[in-house]
């Protein structure tokens, strides 16, 4: 079935002919992994290959239980084409998006259908040995509950803030702790081949392949959390730069302040236009005296976090607001920077304050017109997030699905 071509897959030993079919499968299900269903014609063009070659290829993958004949077509003359497509149960990956405070896992098909998901596990994120044990062990529970057999688990994206590498599989701001990629002791711990991705990443990658995003092909996608990520996709495909470490908007230079920023240097733009800084500004304005009605469910400022601001702004607080508000116009400066450099089609908001909708959306748009160049801006879009909290999931699933297909 299935997992013997993974198996030939993952042969590093495999050489000429074989090392050729191999290739030529990888090739085959690619297409039918981007375009959906085929005919031999389609394959032949695509593959530059005879027909009775590719009529061989086809049968082997049908042998192999992933891909079926869903029957034939109709046709404008002459016989019918048959057409055929991949076998939804045939391979699953796993998508982990590893959030400040919570995990959302979750199993997509070979279909990309999202078969079953956890959302909102708890997880505390620090970088700690505890931490990263406690990660695997909660990714392992999370296999064992399935009802798909492990072997039919190709892979496993896992989506981490921090500086990563994807094509080396380190992290270097998170679980940094020995020579081996992360990629590698958490594939260890699992037993399963892992992928690792930089969070505002894989959660782009997710809303682009979104029913969100109609045609456009270069956009930008903003992770609006404690921290600021971005997705940048350039043609439709994503751009890591050189060491695949781009998107690090969040340290932008963008204001001569004395706050220091988690980089560890003054000014970034983190630094008052972030959950983070959000949450610093409403303990601020707490102990000045301001109210809020979270002054009456928490004993202390310092109890008060992200998740409780945007709570209390979508039941109408007033000082939520106002600060959310301050905190998007900030954000939209930085969106006006982005806007005259990339002259995108599309910017997505996504993240927990993406949550906020139109308190965090409004205050970006106004400051968006006010700072960037209205030629370059006019004809760009401005868009929420479809997916939400889903977006890192699906987006993890479908980059691991990817690559297991070209790597």
């Amino acid at each position: 079935m299935a997992k013997t071509f993974f198996e030939e897959l993952n042969n590093a030993n495999a050489t000429g002919v074989a090392y050729k079919n191999i290739n030529l499968k990888k090739a085959a299900l690619a297409y039918f992994a981007n375009n959906g269903h085929a005919t031999i014609a389609d394959l032949c063009k695509e593959l530059n290959l005879s027909t009775p070659k590719v009529t061989n290829l086809v049968n082997d993958l049908i042998n192999d239980g992933l891909v079926m004949d869903y029957g034939k077509i109709e046709s404008t003359g002459g016989r019918k084409p048959n057409l055929y497509g991949l076998v939804a149960d045939s391979a699953f990956f796993i998508g982990v998006d590893v959030k400040h405070d919570h995990l959302n896992l979750g199993l997509s098909d070979f279909h990309k259908n999202l078969v079953t998901t956890v959302e909102a596990l708890p997880y505390t994120l620090d970088n700690t040995k505890a931490s990263l044990e406690e990660l695997c062990q909660l990714i392992n529970n999370f296999i064992d509950g399935l009802t798909v057999p492990r072997e039919k688990i190709l892979g496993i994206g896992i989506n981490i803030s921090g500086r990563i590498n994807y094509a080396t599989g380190y992290n270097y701001s998170l679980f940094y702790f020995d020579e081996e990629p992360l990629s590698k002791v958490i594939g260890n711990k699992v037993g399963i081949r892992v992928f690792l991705e930089n969070d505002s990443r894989a959660m782009a990658y997710g809303e682009f392949c979104s029913d969100l995003v109609h045609g456009e092909r270069n956009v930008l996608f903003l992770n609006l959390d404690y921290g600021i990520g971005m997705g940048v996709l350039i043609n439709g495909e994503l751009y890591y730069g050189k060491s695949g470490y781009s998107g690090e908007v969040g340290h932008i230079p963008l204001y001569d302040n004395e706050i220091i920023c988690h980089c560890g240097k003054k000014g970034c733009l983190e630094t008052e236009a972030s959950g983070w800084a959000l949450v610093n500004m409403f303990r601020q304005k707490l102990a000045a005296g301001s109210s809020s009605m979270l002054s009456r469910t928490h004993r202390s400022p310092e109890d008060i976090h992200l998740p409780d601001i945007i709570e209390a702004a979508n039941n109408d607080d007033m000082l939520a607001i106002e600060l959310i508000a301050k905190v998007g116009e900030n954000l939209g400066r930085g969106v006006a920077l982005l806007m005259n450099i990339f002259n995108p089609e599309l910017v997505i908001l996504g993240g927990a304050l993406a949550a906020t909708q139109d308190h965090i959306r409004l205050p970006i748009k106004s400051a968006m017109k006010k700072y960037s160049l209205s030629l370059v801006s006019n004809d760009s879009k401005l868009k929420m997030s479809k997916l939400g909290e889903r977006a890192g999931i699906i987006g993890a699933c479908l980059l691991v699905r990817n690559k297991v297909l070209i790597s």
